[in-house]
């Protein structure tokens, strides 16, 4: 009778060794951004895996000699069980479309599927309730879409804000919810909120992880130690949750994004949307702001606040979150 135990992965170099070979296995990408992994042992040998990383199910493999036994059930429910521990209500999953079906039929809801990547949620809220949301915040007519980390606000998304503003009726800016950055995802929108006040045909939108999360496009979060090709495919899954469910709702045709000189995920982010998104809307490419000849980033931001070269960051920061971006920083240091 096969057991189930939790590998740790950065103690027993024996166990990860295995887990890396059933993920090559089945074919997955060996992907240690994860926090919680369970394996089913039986007489010492590794036959089903899968792993936690915050909500998200992901790498989870069954040895192909041992695919035609119900041997997935048993990581997920163990997995489920985790998140219920934590008190997480929601589960997102990362898999192949090949192996959806046995997510299905464990009752998590398919959300987007490319020919290599199937995304799927289990639990409350789920994407009913955002859309619900979104529902509530349309203003009439078409719109534009912009999607930012904002991390922190800064004069270059001001700018690509304006330039969306001035040209269409509404423009919605989804800030990213995603805790994994160096601002909390509620200091960011009270940011983004806060420059764009002026603004009234601007709204301001949490992403709640259907958009450039760990989730939908996990490959974002890794930045240059990302895997470019893997990259490529997860844009298309976060660019089809767009085009798809979520664009059709809010009467969006248009998303503006900003050009991408220094990053080479959101590059290839950008190129995947421009292929993607076509004809269905027009994906709009506006040349970054720049500060005496160097393109004004978040980065850039980032280390004036840590060096506490304030002279520098008010070149960067707009004047109405230069205050709150400072107090943000001081609290959390």
């Amino acid at each position: 009778m096969p057991q189930l135990k939790r590998i740790w992965l950065t103690i027993n170099p024996q166990a990860a060794q295995a887990w890396e070979a059933l993920l090559k296995q089945a074919g997955l990408t060996v992907d240690r951004q994860v926090n919680y992994t369970l394996g089913l042992f039986e007489n010492g040998e590794l036959l089903a895996t899968g792993s936690l990383f915050g909500s998200i199910i992901k790498a989870v493999a069954v040895a192909p000699t041992h695919r035609a036994e119900n041997l997935l059930t048993p990581i997920i429910q163990g997995l489920l069980d985790r998140l219920d521990t934590l008190q997480q209500t929601h589960a997102f999953v990362y898999t192949k479309p090949a192996t959806s079906r046995y997510f299905s039929a464990l009752g998590f809801q398919n959300l987007v599927q490319t020919g290599q990547i199937s995304l799927l949620e289990y639990g409350y809220p789920d994407f009913n309730d955002y859309l619900s949301f979104l529902r509530q915040h349309k203003r009439p007519g078409s719109a534009a879409a912009i999607v930012m980390n904002a991390d922190p606000m800064t004069k270059g998304h001001l700018y690509l804000i304006e330039q969306a503003a001035q040209a269409n009726p509404t423009v919605y800016v989804f800030v990213l919810s995603s805790q994994q950055a160096f601002f909390t995802a509620e200091q960011r929108l009270a940011m983004v909120k806060q420059a764009t006040a002026t603004l009234t045909n601007v709204v301001v939108l949490p992403t709640r992880g259907y958009l450039v999360s760990p989730a939908t496009f996990p490959s974002y979060f890794l930045k240059d130690q990302a895997d470019l090709n893997l990259a490529k495919q997860q844009a298309l899954v976060d660019a089809q949750l767009f085009q798809y469910k979520l664009a059709p709702v809010l009467q969006i045709n248009q998303r503006y994004v900003g050009t991408e000189p220094h990053s080479p995920v959101t590059a290839i982010y950008n190129q995947v949307l421009k292929a993607t998104l076509a004809p269905t809307l027009k994906l709009q490419i506006v040349p970054r702001l720049t500060c005496a000849g160097q393109v004004i980033s978040a980065s850039a931001a980032r280390r004036a606040l840590q060096t506490r070269d304030f002279n520098s960051l008010e070149k960067l920061i707009p004047p109405t979150t230069i205050n709150d971006v400072k107090e943000c920083y001081d609290h959390g240091n």
